[in-house]
């Protein structure tokens, strides 16, 4: 027995160190953080004006009806789909909106005076080659109104499925009928 006593002790102390080295070494790795700053709170009743602002008004009666059914994950989702915003900020909103009820306001008409940037195409001094191909059907078009911007819009409208949309914006772009730019933009839509 007292054979056993002092490699049971060594043991023990052994363990002892090991445990107060891995408590000093996890210590060593924490630094103390700098006092954040507080930003103010938006006020509740203003994020509830703002954020209802935003919804059309079929998905404001959807949120509100989610509200009032207690299924705030589902009016979170809602928000979160209708704005594009995060997920944090439509939370925020949700509780907002929840707290502070808005009424429906259709937004003010804007004047019908300033043009769609897309409407009155630009004409560069050089011209742009734009070129889509699958399998051994290639197709191309080449204008002076095209540029790596506004083919990058056309691409993302064929890309999100609307080809109808991206096809009027090509043709506006360049010299091409319809059905040219349609057989193009089928080209893109991979």
């Amino acid at each position: 027995m007292d054979s056993l006593l002092i490699p049971v002790l060594i043991l023990v102390l052994v363990a002892a160190g090991v445990l107060l080295a891995v408590r000093a070494w996890s210590r060593r790795g924490e630094h103390p953080r700098p006092a954040a700053v507080p930003h103010p709170a938006p006020d509740a009743s203003e994020l509830a004006r703002a954020s209802a602002a935003k919804l059309s008004q079929e998905q404001h009666r959807r949120i509100y009806a989610l509200i009032a059914q207690g299924q705030a994950m589902a009016a979170i989702k809602v928000y979160l789909e209708a704005t594009g915003e995060g997920l944090r900020a439509s939370r925020d909103a949700v509780a907002a909106l929840a707290a502070h009820p808005q009424p429906f306001r259709a937004p003010e008409a804007t004047p019908e005076t300033v043009p769609d940037e897309d409407d009155t195409p630009q004409r560069f001094s050089y011209r742009y080659r734009a070129i889509a191909s699958k399998g051994d059907v290639t197709r191309e078009v080449s204008s002076n109104m095209l540029n790596d911007e506004i083919y990058g819009r056309i691409r993302t409208l064929a890309k999100s499925g609307d080809t109808e949309a991206a096809a009027t914006a090509l043709t506006r772009h360049s010299d091409i009928s319809m059905k040219q730019a349609r057989e193009f933009i089928a080209l893109l839509d991979d």
